[in-house]
């Protein structure tokens, strides 16, 4: 570390889920927080959690749907001294009406909020680390990203795959730097995710109980692989078996699969 100095972690989307256990898993591990979502309130209690664990955190809500916000938030950053050293691109959800059923800002916010921001603030805080000869890039995607997309959530699958293939991209060019960058791919996983797109009361009925994963879990593997400086990692043996039957599988057959999956969610 710098001098003796702590690292500093910012991470997007930290108010709930997987957001939260990944500032919990980096706090653990002598990592200080910058943490920023929409909701205040739930930031304001994460920080005082991290504290008493001994981080220094900064709280900084931003709004990633408003195209303005990475800038903003690179901006405030600096304003407060401090060193971002590492990057978790967390933030997320999903619209799961259809396509043709959810309002086009809603579709437009899903995307600024899952990819371009995503982009941008790594576009902003890379250079940095790259200077320093030293960061951590952790992009959350999803197994979605590694399967046919799913009509119903029909772009949330392809913003996840973007994200895989960016981070593999830039793990690539950074390679040798000392900047790290993991997409982290998780299956189901027991967070609030499926209670704001409204699909709760199906994925349970849908799928059982060992098949979801805890995001304490998601976050610890993904905080693993990036610091092994892995292009990306899929937790869970079955996660990546599903992964694998549907990369090889003939189109006809993985669509089949995947339709099976959003009737059983009652999508489409």
């Amino acid at each position: 570390m710098r001098s003796g100095v702590r690292r500093t972690v910012l991470v997007t989307g930290a108010s709930a889920g997987i957001g939260a256990a990944l500032a919990r898993t980096y706090a653990d591990n002598g990592r200080d927080l910058v943490l920023t979502a929409r909701r205040e309130g739930p930031l304001q209690a994460l920080a005082g959690e991290l504290a008493a664990r001994g981080a220094a955190v900064a709280v900084i809500p931003q709004d990633l749907a408003d195209p303005a916000a990475p800038r903003r938030l690179f901006e405030a950053v600096g304003a407060r001294g401090l060193t971002v050293d590492g990057l978790v691109n967390n933030a997320g959800f999903s619209r799961a009406a259809g396509f043709l059923r959810t309002d086009p800002e809603a579709q437009a916010a899903m995307i600024r909020v899952m990819l371009t921001a995503p982009v941008e603030l790594a576009r902003l805080f890379a250079p940095g680390m790259v200077e320093r000869g030293y960061g951590r890039i952790l992009n959350v995607a999803s197994l979605a990203g590694r399967m046919p997309a799913t009509g119903g959530d029909t772009l949330y699958g392809p913003v996840k795959s973007f994200l895989i293939k960016a981070s593999q991209g830039l793990h690539l060019e950074l390679r040798g730097t000392g900047v790290h960058v993991t997409a982290l791919c998780p299956g189901y996983t027991l967070t609030e995710f499926h209670d704001v797109n409204g699909t709760r009361a199906e994925v349970s009925a849908a799928y059982p109980g060992w098949m979801w994963q805890t995001a304490d879990h998601v976050a610890r593997v993904g905080y693993a692989a990036c610091e092994a400086n892995r292009p990306s990692v899929t937790p869970g043996v079955t996660n990546n078996l599903l992964a694998g039957l549907a990369k090889h599988l003939p189109d006809r057959l993985a669509l089949a699969m995947v339709g099976g999956h959003a009737r059983r969610l009652k999508r489409i």
